[in-house]
């Protein structure tokens, strides 16, 4: 799999697959326990003030409120792998549009559509302003059984959205390599973004 196809499955992986698929029969955590989870994903000095959006009534929703811009989303239980992830509250609106669209099943190609004439329409904007959004992904055999939260390593990664940024406007090259370096996918876009992957 190439830079391009990989951040995009993870990126489906954290924001439409893991806040989708309803968790019909895996048991669902507390909210105290779904919380812990979400705020692995987040920096040290935000957890205490992040929201949380959590699984109640096989629905995703506010379980904690938070006071610094910050909303960060609970482990899905349904979903093979332990996944959280935190984002700045400016990209809510992408961010909920897009689990709404993924639960009709549409491509990535059709929630991108669809999210374009969203934005031409003046329904939602993007942010005016850098945006932040943090992942973690571990094994489910990961989990601890007494605390529901992983054990061991962990793969984390990083995006800052920079709607339509270019390698122009932004000096950031849009080709991904091996070395760890930030660069720009979907340039041009109103979802353009940084992705970071530390080694």
């Amino acid at each position: 799999m190439n830079g391009t196809a990989q951040a995009r499955s993870w990126v489906c992986a954290v924001f439409f697959c893991a806040a989708v698929v309803t968790p019909a029969v895996a048991q669902v955590p507390g909210p105290g326990q779904q919380i812990a989870g979400a705020l692995l994903a987040a920096p040290d000095s935000m957890r205490a003030g992040a929201a949380v959006l959590g699984w109640q009534g096989g629905e995703l929703v506010e379980i904690r409120k938070g006071t610094n811009g910050l909303i960060c989303l609970a482990d899905d239980p349904a979903i093979e792998r332990f996944q959280v992830a935190c984002y700045q509250q400016s990209l809510e609106p992408f961010m909920a549009r897009g689990r709404e669209l993924h639960k009709l099943k549409l491509t990535h190609e059709q929630v991108d559509s669809a999210r374009m004439l969203d934005i031409k329409a003046g329904k939602w904007k993007m942010p005016s302003a850098p945006a932040a959004l943090y992942n973690m992904v571990a094994p489910k055999d990961s989990i601890d059984s007494a605390t529901g939260l992983p054990r061991g390593k962990s793969s984390r990664w990083y995006v800052v959205y920079i709607p339509y940024a270019t390698e122009a406007s932004s000096g950031f090259s849009s080709t991904p390599d091996a070395s760890g370096r930030p660069w720009l996918m979907f340039p041009g876009e109103p979802w353009a973004h940084l992705m970071v992957t530390p080694e």
